[in-house]
């Protein structure tokens, strides 16, 4: 893929047997800005998968996974997880072609509002969203493991 030209890459569904490893491997080495954790465990993405698998989409180039996102939608309300675009391919456009297919899906559902979650100290992410029509909202967010 040419690194100048954004278009020589695809978007498709995320296949758990073909794609699980790769993607755990973007994901951890996509910088401080993605935290793998229980919740990314192999039977917690199948479970995740069985709700909504048309919300974890791939870019993909040359047979090679560049780019991940995953939405959920819960009959109300939409949240985004673990935009991730492999280093070399950062500033082509692809986190936001990511991006604009989950919305575009999220909104075919009837979702009106979304949400995610960013570190305060992720500068990077924070102006890539803004940029993007996203806005800081003021609120606290509170988190429990139900299951230990």
């Amino acid at each position: 893929m040419s690194k100048t030209l954004a278009d020589d890459f695809n978007i498709r569904n995320f296949q758990f047997s073909e794609d699980y490893a790769s993607v755990i491997e973007l994901w951890n080495h996509a910088g401080p800005g993605i935290h793998v954790r229980r919740s990314d465990a192999p039977q917690e993405i199948l479970k995740k998968l069985q709700r909504d698998p048309d919300l974890f989409l791939i870019a993909e180039a040359d047979s090679q996974i560049i780019g991940t996102v995953m939405g959920g939608f819960d009959g109300r309300r939409g949240l985004v997880y673990h935009l991730a675009v492999k280093q070399s391919f950062r500033k082509l456009g692809i986190g936001r072609a990511l991006m604009d297919e989950l919305e575009a899906r999220l909104r075919n559902k009837g979702c009106i509002r979304c949400y995610l979650l960013v570190t305060k100290d992720n500068e990077d992410a924070i102006r890539f969203y803004e940029s993007s029509g996203w806005e800081i909202m003021d609120l606290h967010i509170f988190g429990k493991d139900l299951i230990p």
